[in-house]
């Protein structure tokens, strides 16, 4: 194994952020400490879950940090008497000046889409929901504006018609690990580029990728039919895409979840939003240009389940779509 000098502390919380610190790890790489979010209650218990990341440290051995705040005195201390001199960020918090300008050779930060486009803190979800025929990861020096730093290194992938966020999530999660490592060892060669983004915008205004509120991940039926399945499959499996059904008698509502349909184009003279189904096996929605075919959803309070599953007990010519 190669013996490599560098000290790094590597920050992230998601299962997106273990992959990468595994690489790392795994090349031999000396990982003095790991920053991860504090424990938080989660299910019905309320009990303490660990992040992901803090997981695999512990199970690695790895020094583990869990600051509340990052401007705390104590964890700034902690964070410095580590005598890191890189560090890595991996889908983690806007960190302040104060902790990314600490090494000697800065804060490099793995995003998920190919800055400068896709900044902000949703980019997978975000260039599945707008039709983009590609995305990628981009490795880049942190500064003060977020996802603005200095371009290191870039990986461009494939999305198909039919890929969902969370494939492309796994995709993404498999290459930025890769081009991570490649970051890294560059580094520590002092041999990489530092690519300026207004450079690469040449004036024009970057794809955003903004947190997905919940008014966001709602269907609307009227709406073109690319534009639906896109949205459908860009929030699928989480958040997941939603919309309502109404019982026409009593006007009771469901929140219903959609995860996987399929896209049908032609033409119809049907309303959009209306639906046709055999109580069955299928239910197609009509909608601008074509129909949503549901494959994959979820009523409140109910698991997952197939469409066929759904209808064998859920009386749903009784409902409309709102």
């Amino acid at each position: 194994m190669i013996l490599h000098k560098l000290r790094i502390v590597y920050m992230g919380t998601p299962d997106f952020a273990v992959l990468p610190l595994k690489k790392m790890v795994e090349a031999g790489f000396e990982i003095v400490g790991v920053v991860t979010n504090p424990d938080k209650p989660a299910g019905r218990g309320q009990k303490l879950q660990e992040s992901a990341v803090k997981q695999y440290a512990r199970e690695a051995g790895l020094k583990i940090l869990q600051p509340e705040k990052f401007r705390d005195e104590t964890f700034l201390a902690e964070l410095k008497a580590l005598n890191a001199d890189l560090q890595l960020v991996v889908a983690f918090k806007m960190l302040p000046e104060v902790v990314w300008n600490m090494p000697r050779l800065g804060t490099v930060n793995l995003h998920a889409s190919l800055l400068p486009d896709y900044r902000g803190a949703a980019p997978i979800n975000w260039a599945v929901i707008n039709g983009e025929k590609y995305s990628g990861v981009t490795t880049f020096l942190l500064k003060h504006e977020i996802d603005t730093g200095n371009i290191i290194f870039q990986q461009k992938v494939d999305i198909s018609d039919t890929m969902t966020a969370g494939e492309l999530h796994d995709m993404l999660m498999e290459t930025g690990a890769e081009l991570l490592l490649k970051t890294v060892e560059a580094m520590e060669k002092d041999d990489f580029p530092a690519l300026d983004q207004k450079d690469l915008l040449k004036g024009r205004t970057p794809q955003a990728a903004p947190k997905i509120f919940k008014d966001d991940m709602r269907i609307k039926w009227d709406e073109e039919i690319d534009r639906i399945y896109n949205l459908i499959r860009g929030l699928s499996p989480y958040p997941a895409a939603w919309t309502e059904l109404e019982n026409e008698r009593s006007g009771e509502k469901y929140v219903l979840k959609v995860f996987t349909t399929e896209k049908i184009c032609r033409e119809h003279a049907n309303t959009p939003g209306s639906f046709e189904t055999d109580g069955k096996n299928f239910v197609d929605v009509f909608v601008k240009h074509g129909i949503i075919r549901l494959k994959e959803i979820q009523l409140s309070g109910k698991k997952r389940m197939t469409i066929e599953e759904f209808l064998r007990g859920f009386k749903l010519h009784e409902y409309r779509f709102l």
